[in-house]
């Protein structure tokens, strides 16, 4: 497979560490010259600072884009009429129209798009996705987590704390992961959305703070919290069935050690019976979500995590902001 990265930062960098032995990075492109010849020159390859250099080079057939948000839909869109597969990373666009104009494209071309959703591919979410799926917990109920971190000096006139830049605030840059996971351990569709966002500490145009519930299908709610302001870095993720529940607690890194509990109902009440499980602190989500790209392409398929699913994500993102706005809950169609 013959691959170029668009965006050569720390996400960047971690798609071409990624790579399998078996593919070719021919080009990383970044219109900071200092990031291209760094990211270039650590794995041996060819640097520009011009897209329409991916464009024009007929054999790339894959392209990474891991770019600011403003310029990921055009980017990827440009990609996918030039003939390529692409995985963009999380969000499909800052918007349900960016992200529809994604989809548009790849199916006038026949490409395969991907969503950068590599929290899927964490050991825990694989490990959850299975036990859901098993029935071991039964139908399930309710879901309850929470995503955040305490940000860093100087955040506010980062990219990400733009408006025009990234689309959104926390809501967007983590909240969508949260929403993603919600959506594929329910494998239902979300009917009903009634979110807030603040403004609470950093000064900035998009929220650090978004609050909200989604009402899927069959009565299942979910309540979720991001935040900017968590200050100690957390990730927790609880499942609640009919029959037990599942809890995810970390990432790895500085989110702490990633472990789940699997708790069993008992019929005549008290302590439940539960499972432990830890996992290895190496990130290898990333890689397994390349190998999941990869095969997709190979069986022309919708990959795990597809185009689809981040448009989706991004219909009850614009939901949220607009049940925040209308200070109610808003239908999600």
């Amino acid at each position: 497979m013959n691959v170029a990265i668009i965006g050569a930062g720390l996400i960047g960098k971690k798609r071409a560490s990624s790579l399998e032995k078996n593919d070719f990075l021919s080009i990383v492109c970044d219109i900071n010259e200092v990031f291209a010849k760094e990211l270039a020159h650590e794995f041996s390859t060819n640097c520009t600072g011009n897209v329409k250099d991916i464009i024009n080079n007929r054999n790339i057939d894959t392209v990474i884009v891991s770019v600011i948000n403003k310029f990921a839909a055009q980017i990827t869109t440009d990609m996918l009429l030039s003939g390529k597969n692409v995985l963009c990373e999380k969000p499909l666009g800052q918007n349900v129209e960016e992200s529809q104009v994604i989809l548009s494209a790849a199916e006038k071309n026949n490409k395969i798009v991907k969503t950068g959703f590599n929290h899927r591919f964490h050991p825990s979410m694989i490990k959850t996705k299975s036990i859901i799926e098993s029935g071991q917990i039964g139908d399930i109920i309710n879901i309850r987590c929470t995503y955040g971190h305490g940000g860093r000096p100087g955040m506010e006139k980062e990219w990400r704390c733009s408006k025009d830049l990234s689309g959104g605030g926390e809501l967007i840059d983590q909240g969508v992961h949260l929403i993603d996971l919600c959506r594929w351990f329910t494998d239902k569709d979300v009917d009903q959305v009634y979110g807030k966002t603040y403004r609470s500490f950093w000064e900035s145009n998009v929220e650090d703070n978004a609050f909200f519930h989604l009402e899927f299908d069959g009565n299942i709610l979910a309540q979720c919290h991001v935040s900017w302001t968590n200050w100690k870095n957390i990730f927790s993720f609880e499942i609640f069935g009919k029959d037990g529940y599942i809890k995810i607690d970390g990432l790895g890194g500085s989110y702490g050690k990633e472990t789940l509990e699997v708790g069993y109902r008992q019929p005549n009440g008290g302590i439940p019976a539960s499972e432990h499980f830890d996992f290895a602190d190496e990130d290898n989500s990333w890689v397994l979500e390349w190998k999941e790209f990869k095969q997709s392409i190979e069986e022309n398929r919708d990959p795990i995590g597809s185009g689809k699913d981040g448009y989706a994500a991004n219909v009850i993102i614009d939901a949220i902001y607009k049940s925040n706005d209308l200070n109610k809950p808003v239908s999600v169609n």
